[in-house]
């Protein structure tokens, strides 16, 4: 049903691969989220929160520099670990905080010299543009729905994005205590379709629709990716996912499991995708004087 719209918005989406390092430990974690260009000068639109998880990130490894500036000025003697420990008080370093958070477009364009960004007010909503690029890595743009009145519970749509990170292609350098992308390893990640069923809609008051509600969950990667339907009309972009509770709970319950009597205790949820309406994306597109299209 949706063959010919994944692949119009496959050549458009692309994923923000990330990689996190804690104060506690080497260990890299991974992890991916979305966006999707609207014209063809590179200006792209994704989450709020994707957005404000990029701008913190050079606050975050500028804390860290200086961190490690410190501690290399720590006299190497019997006070170290006091004063290194009063430095990680300083910096309110624990083993779980976050020191270090890199990120790369994936694919968008060739090279740049930065990008600007735009974000909504209300919305988990942002615009970036990129600047000083040779070439885009993208083909072609998101064409939005035109018409919202066309939007109705029942329509089945599907949202793409980047949820289950593959990409290797980063490497922990202990001597400078410091993580960095690498040339080596695998630099894409699969794209991930799912569909559902538009339920409910979304509203900071009763006359305005500000989201699309679907049947099922946006997945964690795929936030700032595109709501489109078979013909590939983009209908909004997910935004998050909220869990409804079913009342369908199994406390101490006997099941058999591998010819065994088990005691499991279980509590349902509905997951259910949020989406930022077409409307709230266009208009925002507007106040900033950035082309759209639209069918």
């Amino acid at each position: 049903m949706f063959e010919y719209a994944i692949a119009t918005a496959s050549n458009y989406t692309r994923p923000i691969n990330t990689i996190i390092r804690t104060y506690g430990g080497k260990q890299i974690t991974t992890g991916s989220s979305t966006l999707f260009f609207i014209n063809d000068e590179a200006v792209a639109i994704t989450c709020k929160h994707v957005a404000q998880m990029l701008a913190s990130s050079d606050h975050i490894n500028k804390t860290f520099n200086d961190f490690k500036k410190e501690r290399a000025a720590l006299p190497n003697d019997g006070k170290y670990k006091m004063r290194l420990k009063g430095l990680e008080i300083k910096y309110n370093y624990d083993a779980d905080t976050i020191i270090q958070m890199k990120n790369t477009f994936v694919d968008c364009v060739d090279s740049m010299q930065g990008f600007t960004t735009h974000v909504h007010p209300t919305a988990d909503l942002a615009i970036i543009q990129f600047k000083g690029f040779g070439k885009k890595l993208y083909n072609n743009h998101a064409i939005f729905l035109k018409d919202s009145g066309q939007i109705k519970q029942g329509n089945m749509l599907c949202r793409l994005g980047f949820p289950f990170p593959e990409f290797t292609n980063f490497t922990f350098n202990e001597a400078a205590d410091d993580i960095d992308w690498s040339h080596t390893g695998v630099a894409s990640t699969p794209q991930f379709p799912i569909d559902g069923m538009v339920t409910r809609f979304l509203a900071d008051s009763p006359n305005e629709i500000t989201g699309i509600e679907m049947s099922t969950p946006g997945l964690k990667g795929q936030s700032g990716g595109p709501l489109f339907n078979k013909d590939g009309i983009v209908y909004g972009m997910q935004f998050s996912t909220k869990h409804l509770h079913l009342g369908f709970d199994l406390v101490n319950k006997d099941i058999i499991i591998n010819h065994q009597h088990k005691k499991v205790t279980d509590y349902s949820f509905l997951h259910l995708g949020q989406c930022v309406h077409v409307d709230v994306i266009k208009s925002f597109l507007k106040q900033h004087h950035y082309t759209y299209f639209e069918n």
